[in-house]
């Protein structure tokens, strides 16, 4: 098997394994997953927010927040496990894309 299908088949492995971020705080009651705290989440942590945060957490917004679709906030854990899923897989895709485009860029002969 060649090293470049062992490694989509890492990275798919991964994609499926990406609700276990949603899955595991739910089942232990432990709150947010670890790294997936909002703002607010943040200020209740350390008892503020920080000036820098404040200001620049308005620069970025994800493209799917909390990972799920418009909408599907409310469903349940079945269909935001599913959504998890695809916001993997469309992050791999772009971001393969990307590295794929750079690589042709740079690779070029003049």
């Amino acid at each position: 098997m060649k090293t470049t299908t062992k490694l989509w088949i890492g990275i798919g492995v991964l994609a499926l394994l990406s609700p276990l971020g949603l899955l595991l705080p739910e089942y232990f009651k432990s709150g947010d997953a670890w790294g997936e705290w909002g703002i607010e989440a943040f200020g209740e942590m350390i008892g503020y927010i920080p000036r820098g945060l404040d200001k620049l957490s308005a620069l970025w917004s994800a493209p799917f927040a909390d990972y799920a679709f418009k909408g599907w906030e409310e469903k349940g854990l079945r269909d935001l496990s599913f959504a998890y899923i695809i916001s993997a897989v469309i992050g791999i895709a772009v971001t393969a894309c990307v590295v794929l485009l750079i690589g042709r860029l740079l690779s070029r002969k003049k």
